[in-house]
C-alpha cells in the first residue's frame, strides 16, 4: 500500500512538472527574448484553415522520472536476484511509460493557416488553438514576424 502511495505523488509531481514544461504556441505568446524587439508586419488574406495536432515535448524529464517510478516498484517485486531484476525491468518500462506520458500531456490542438499575403506569395503558419479565437477563410490578417518566429494575428 505504501508503494501504492508512493507511485501516486511521484505521479502528480511528474504532471505537475511536465505542465510547467510546456511551451505556448499560440498566437499571442511571446518569449522574454521576443518582447520589445521590432517585428516585421505583412498583410494578407486566409486562403484554407486545417486542424493539425501539435506533438508535446520530449524531454528526459518524463523518461528519467518514469524510469525512477518503474525502477522503485519493480525493486518490490521478489527477493534477492529477481527483485533486482524486476527493478531493471521496471525502470526501462517506466522510462518508456514517463516519455509517452510527458508527450501526452504537452501534446496541443494546432490550426495550420495558409494565407496569399499581399505580395502574392502563399505561406502556411502553424500555432496552437486560442480558445476564443477563430480565423475564417477570407478574412484579413496580419503575420508578425521577429526572430524567425511568425504568427497570425486578426
Amino acid at each position: 500500500m505504501h508503494e501504492s502511495k508512493l507511485l501516486v505523488a511521484t505521479l502528480v509531481v511528474l504532471s505537475l512538472t511536465l505542465g510547467g514544461c510546456a511551451s505556448n504556441l499560440s498566437g499571442d505568446s511571446y518569449s522574454r527574448e521576443e518582447a520589445r524587439k521590432v517585428q516585421t508586419v505583412r498583410l494578407g488574406t486566409i486562403e484554407m484553415l486545417r486542424p493539425v495536432k501539435i506533438e508535446g515535448t520530449k524531454t528526459p524529464v518524463g523518461a528519467g522520472a518514469g524510469a525512477v517510478i518503474g525502477g522503485v516498484a519493480g525493486s518490490g517485486i521478489g527477493g534477492g536476484r529477481g527483485s533486482a531484476v524486476a527493478a531493471v525491468i521496471g525502470a526501462v518500462a517506466g522510462g518508456l511509460l514517463g516519455a509517452a506520458t510527458e508527450e501526452g500531456l504537452t501534446r496541443t490542438q494546432g490550426v495550420e493557416i495558409t494565407v496569399r499575403e499581399d505580395d502574392g506569395t502563399l505561406r502556411a503558419y502553424v500555432q496552437q488553438v486560442q480558445e476564443n479565437e477563430v480565423f475564417r477563410v477570407g478574412e484579413r490578417v496580419r503575420i508578425m514576424t521577429v526572430d524567425g518566429t511568425s504568427r497570425v494575428a486578426h
